[in-house]
């Protein structure tokens, strides 16, 4: 058995992980991967790499650090299904962090995404039924049963992005302490939120070299003035967020809340969880502590 990571993120997809990976990265006495997913357990082709490929993922931890990753493609099903079975064999007993949204959000950033990189070309609603990871991937009681099953309730703790936006503070500590960190945790509210859909600038011949890089950023912010850049980024950036029409909306909400109502049984909820109520339930009883 590996000895690290002591903890994995997987958060699902567009769900504030990176900001998440960023801020625990911050704290003195927790090590994060690099490479913010590592994608070690899913994708053949990184498990394909080896043990010590993996564990070098690690190396530049300090003695006495909790060591963690943050890979979305561990809750991919059905297009990752050997992910379980590998963590098994390799991790006797991580903590296991869940980051989720309201369904429905997290399908339209994903769609968003996936958009920007010329994967999705298509209507948002015509993409929901041509792509099956946009309903998939906010699936959560179906992406969280294996892991119960294999690790146990009590080594997954379930966090809500509405809640992270809300009282990071307070989330960030309750994963902490759900970790075993011993040190007090801060909030680094200077810090950028990460990886905001909304703000994705569709992928172009020269991408990378043009906007990607911190060369031609600093360049872009000494030599061209906000106004132009800010025209140009119209540009390549989806103005309007997509709305999915009433029909398939009824669709998607359907499939959503049955699997909601799962989660609210997994999760303990007073109250079932529905696409209706998702709000007001997770920032009434995952946002704020009990007293």
């Amino acid at each position: 058995m590996m000895e690290k990571p002591d903890f994995i993120i997987m958060g699902a997809m567009k769900s504030a992980t990176s900001t998440l990976h960023t801020q625990l990265s911050l704290q003195k006495g927790i090590f994060m991967t690099k490479s913010k997913e590592p994608n070690y357990f899913s994708d053949n082709e990184q498990y394909d790499k080896g043990h010590a490929w993996y564990e070098s993922l690690f190396y530049e931890a300090k003695e006495g650090d909790l060591c963690g990753e943050s890979s979305t493609h561990y809750t991919k099903l059905p297009h990752y299904p050997l992910t379980v079975g590998r963590m098994s064999k390799n991790l006797k007993s991580p903590k296991l962090i869940y980051v989720m949204r309201h369904p429905v959000d997290r399908l339209v950033s994903h769609y968003i995404h996936q958009w920007s990189q010329h994967v999705m070309t298509c209507d948002i609603n015509q993409a929901v039924d041509e792509y099956d990871e946009l309903v998939a991937y906010s699936c959560y009681a179906m992406q969280l049963s294996p892991y119960i099953e294999e690790y146990g309730r009590e080594n997954i703790l379930c966090v809500f992005m509405e809640s992270i936006k809300n009282n990071p503070q307070e989330q960030l500590t309750k994963i902490a302490d759900f970790i075993g960190y011993k040190g007090g945790v801060h909030w680094q509210f200077d810090v950028d939120i990460q990886n905001v859909s909304k703000e994705k600038i569709r992928a172009f011949p020269g991408y990378k070299v043009l906007i990607d890089s911190r060369p031609m950023a600093w360049l872009r912010r000494r030599f061209i003035p906000h106004s132009i850049r800010n025209s140009i980024k119209k540009i390549f950036t989806m103005q309007k967020r997509p709305l999915v029409n009433p029909e398939q909306l009824a669709k998607i909400t359907e499939i959503f809340d049955a699997d909601l109502k799962l989660l609210s049984v997994m999760l303990g909820c007073n109250i079932l969880l529905t696409c209706k109520n998702y709000n007001a339930v997770v920032l009434e009883q995952f946002t704020y502590a009990e007293n």
